[in-house]
């Protein structure tokens, strides 16, 4: 039963099929963090490091099925280890998370 009438316990988020992040105006890993926590929805206690990225996309909020990164080549010339480090990140979630998908556009 509801906490009170008219409510309903856990909610399902709304969450978009799709989610499109440009990176291509990041210059360095806390960049890239604050502009993956404003994208994906992180709470605000997101510790902007790969393990709390790792805990916030297996657990703090609803990824989408097909997240599409634009200017993915200027983070790979810009930030290469943190590119190298989300696309990793990314690859073990799905294969974990099989309906996911990650596009990579230059």
């Amino acid at each position: 039963m509801p906490s009170f009438p008219g409510a309903t316990e856990d909610p399902t988020p709304s969450v978009p099929r799709l989610v499109t992040i440009d990176v291509g105006s990041v210059r360095d890993e806390s960049g890239l963090h604050a502009v993956l926590k404003r994208e994906l929805g992180f709470p605000a206690f997101y510790g902007r490091n790969w393990n709390a990225f790792w805990d916030a996309i297996t657990g703090l909020v609803a990824m989408p099925r097909e997240l599409r990164f634009t200017g993915w080549a200027e983070l790979e010339r810009e930030v290469p280890s943190s590119a190298a480090l989300l696309r990793s990140r990314l690859a073990e979630f799905a294969t974990a998370e099989r309906d996911f998908t990650v596009v990579y556009d230059e």
